[in-house]
């Protein structure tokens, strides 16, 4: 999904609904990624895989919160607050986010209060980068990726 994001706001650029809420997204998304990797190494919680414990906390693990979920509600936030009023059915999103969940669960890489933090830091960040009128990324890379790629063809 993360790669078809930044096709998606490489071709629209920022001039565009669709293409300022890709921007958006992909802000949504590092901001994502670099608060879940700092808990990571705050907390050290051991994956399931790793003890049959959850409470094995600051012991040098990699579980708390999911960042794989962290990222996938990211990236899909922006566009289910840009255009879930309008068109109800880009809600279906956040089953790809339920999905991916349920998945790290089942496999044993995250106990569930792994998966619902990532979900929520995610939600968080997708939120605050959505709030912004000009997406942070699109504001510091050169003038020419706001045009778009589909604007230059």
């Amino acid at each position: 999904m993360l790669l078809g994001d930044i096709a998606l706001a490489a071709w629209e650029g920022g001039e565009t609904r669709l293409g300022k809420t890709a921007w958006q997204s992909l802000d949504s998304v590092v901001v994502g990624g670099i608060t879940a990797e700092a808990a990571k190494r705050i907390f050290g919680r051991l994956r399931p895989s790793e003890t049959n414990d959850p409470h094995q906390w600051f012991q040098g693990g990699r579980s708390f919160p999911s960042g794989e979920v962290a990222e996938i509600s990211a990236i899909v936030t922006p566009y289910v607050l840009e255009y879930g009023q309008e068109r109800p059915g880009v809600y279906a999103l956040e089953l790809v986010v339920a999905y991916d969940a349920i998945a790290r669960v089942k496999v044993g890489a995250h106990w569930q209060t792994d998966v619902l933090a990532g979900w929520a830091l995610g939600t968080a960040t997708g939120f605050l980068a959505h709030k912004r009128d000009n997406p942070f990324i699109l504001g510091i890379m050169p003038h020419g990726v706001t045009v778009g790629l589909k604007k230059q063809f």
